[in-house]
């Protein structure tokens, strides 16, 4: 019989994991060490088992302790989840909405969906983050943020997604002057790419510093935003990946030119999906609700998801 376990125990094993040794759990919990080598010893106690060696300088996991984690992380994620359900119950209008967007999002599905909201509940304020990349999930996991659209494909524990649906395609593209807009007749290899200047929209959160993605040349201008990279590729400096919503006029008007290469796809482009993230212990108030319906229907369709661990980075969109 478990009778005395209790969510403080659980929660304070958790917190002296994340945090590397007893002291940096008492920090995060606001609490004297003593207690909480109290509590993890208690803990240990109704379970039988030592979570923890302690002949070191900092506490090591064992391997009863690595196992019985990711119970504990779930203990927790559950309780937070019917906490804030019960707090939504009857849960009033909201005063306003920070929402991180990535900026690929198709601008006009966007306004649409906001224009939607702002007529159906005029007095909900909106502010509006745009977030490049994983900046945008970033935001939310600190909670600058209370909902989060975008295309990454990565996920965290905390976070439910749901699938609004399939977004415009990234594509490559260079001017109409660049060499590269004139391809042989089997299209650019790497190699051949490799050897021309790529504009690239940095990610300035850190949860994929150091990391790049779809980057194929060695040769890269760095940017903060997707209206600098199209003025630089309009330009002709170098080439680059864009949602095809900000380049279709150019290419229509010949400003612009697809990159045909190999390494691209058959098309040169790749295909995206629409996320609205939000966390497990804020859920969605009335306002937020109303904007999921309405981008759903802007985006013609969804698809629920559970996200339970970081996804592989491999989907991740082009830089």
């Amino acid at each position: 019989m478990l009778d005395n376990l209790t969510l403080d125990q659980i929660r304070t094993f958790v917190a002296v994991v994340e945090g590397g040794s007893f002291r940096a759990g008492a920090a995060r919990l606001s609490r004297v060490q003593s207690a909480i080598s109290h509590a993890i010893g208690n803990l240990e106690a109704e379970l039988n088992v030592a979570l923890f060696t302690r002949t070191g300088r900092k506490p090591e996991l064992t391997a009863e302790g690595q196992a019985l984690l990711t119970d504990a992380r779930a203990i927790l994620i559950k309780v937070d989840a019917m906490r804030a359900r019960a707090r939504g119950q009857g849960q009033g209008l909201e005063l306003s909405l920070a929402i991180a967007v990535d900026p690929v999002i198709p601008a006009g599905i966007l306004a649409g969906a906001l224009l939607d909201l702002r007529a159906e509940h005029p007095s909900v304020g909106v502010a509006l983050k745009s977030l490049p990349m994983r900046a945008a999930l970033h935001a939310l996991i600190n909670r600058h943020c209370t909902l989060a659209i975008t295309t990454d494909t990565q996920r965290d524990s905390l976070v439910e997604a749901e699938c609004l649906g399939p977004a415009q395609p990234f594509v490559a593209v260079c001017a109409a002057h660049h060499p590269l807009a004139a391809p042989p007749a089997a299209g650019w290899s790497a190699v051949d790419l490799s050897d021309h200047l790529q504009i690239v929209v940095s990610d300035p959160s850190p949860v994929s510093e150091g990391l790049d993605f779809g980057v194929l040349s060695p040769g890269t201008w760095r940017v903060s935003d997707l209206a600098t990279k199209l003025a630089l590729i309009r330009a002709g400096i170098g080439w680059g990946n864009l949602p095809s919503w900000m380049v279709d006029v150019d290419l229509a008007h010949g400003a612009l030119v697809r990159v045909t290469a190999t390494a691209l796809g058959s098309q040169s482009e790749t295909a995206l999906s629409a996320y609205l993230l939000w966390r497990i212990d804020q859920p969605p108030g009335p306002a937020a609700c109303h904007l999921r319906e309405r981008l759903l229907a802007h985006f013609d369709g969804g698809r629920w998801l559970r996200a339970t661990a970081f996804a592989a980075p491999a989907n991740a969109v082009p830089a």
